[in-house]
């Protein structure tokens, strides 16, 4: 994926503003290192492996496009702070990576997870993010075992920098662990609840291939192109067809964005349009029990599975609160 002229001159103004802003070192001066994250689902799993050990600061608000998100003068300052920057990585978060550097220069230490997570064999290409382009689709964090391996290398990579905390650290992946493993067997159980024939999704935007993949589902497609445009009118008289002829039951829009094309596809196909999904939107508000990357699992399982005709019980008995006091957590 090539840069604009745009993000480079964008990128360009951004670290000079802080250069001048950030004339005392962190580094220097700080108790804790400082975690620079972007998409909420990694900054709440941060910060639940550190648990106040380190200050985390997610640079994505929740609610905005990851894909097309550009960096504030304000983040770059962040990131010129930071001891280490998580990124999910197979180029979600170019424009930040760059302005790590930019600032930084090769000294920054930028830890990409999805590229330690799987190799590229197990990369998905599709509707929305094809092959031709170069950019497999990014959303691993959707498939919670993935989200564990996501865990555990913010867990070595915080034990490196801090080696003192190292058993606070080991503790507290234990817990993010057996959550995690816990939330998958729940999601297995629910599964099991579903003929295997009626497992499919439509979805808004392409955010689940890799939890598909992982428990015997299918994605049959999305309605988001993968240059974000809005689908042409032969790309929805497909979907259409490809509903009617499976007797698809429910399609899925996103809680963060409506899409009119969507409620159409539902009113002339007479499927259920759930239009609650969130790709990486914590369910509720800081501080509220299901704000976290369990929340939003267990918010989207569930909803898949109910409008599909199963029983999501085993998934309301997933703890969805964090693992700690996520007071140093921004």
């Amino acid at each position: 994926m090539k840069r604009s002229l745009k993000t480079t001159c964008l990128i360009a103004v951004i670290a000079v503003t802080a250069a001048a802003c950030s004339s005392n070192s962190r580094l220097a001066e700080a108790s804790k290192p400082l975690v620079a994250t972007t998409v909420s689902p990694i900054t709440n799993l941060a910060a639940n492996v550190v648990c106040g050990q380190a200050d985390v600061i997610g640079l994505v608000p929740e609610g905005v496009n990851s894909h097309t998100f550009a960096p504030a003068p304000s983040d770059a300052i962040t990131l010129a702070d930071a001891d280490v920057v998580v990124v999910n990585g197979l180029n979600l978060e170019l424009p930040t990576i760059e302005l790590a550097q930019a600032n930084s220069g090769d000294d920054v230490q930028i830890v990409s997870l999805a590229e330690q997570t799987m190799t590229p064999d197990e990369y998905i290409f599709d509707f929305s993010f094809p092959k031709d382009l170069g950019d497999p689709n990014p959303h691993l964090w959707t498939n919670p075992l993935y989200a564990l391996r996501y865990a555990e290398l913010i867990k070595d990579t915080m034990i490196a920098l801090d080696p003192d905390g190292a058993a606070g650290y080991d503790a507290n992946f234990a817990a993010v662990k057996s959550r995690i493993e816990t939330l998958d067997s729940a999601v297995r159980e629910a599964t099991a609840t579903i003929p295997r024939d009626q497992r499919r999704l439509l979805t808004y935007h392409d955010s689940f291939p890799y939890f598909a993949r992982e428990y015997d589902w299918t994605v049959i497609g999305a309605i988001q192109p993968s240059d974000f445009a809005q689908p042409t009118a032969r790309d929805i008289a497909d979907l259409i067809d490809q509903i009617e002829e499976e007797e698809v039951p429910a399609i899925f829009g996103s809680e963060v964005f409506s899409s009119p094309v969507l409620e159409q596809i539902a009113a002339e196909t007479g499927a259920r349009y759930v239009d609650e999904l969130r790709d990486d939107d914590l369910p509720g508000e800081p501080g509220d029990p299901e704000h976290s990357y369990f929340g939003l699992m267990v918010f989207d399982f569930t909803t898949m599975v109910e409008a599909l005709g199963g029983d999501a019980s085993a998934l309301g008995s997933v703890p969805t609160e964090n693992l700690c006091d996520l007071a140093t957590y921004g």
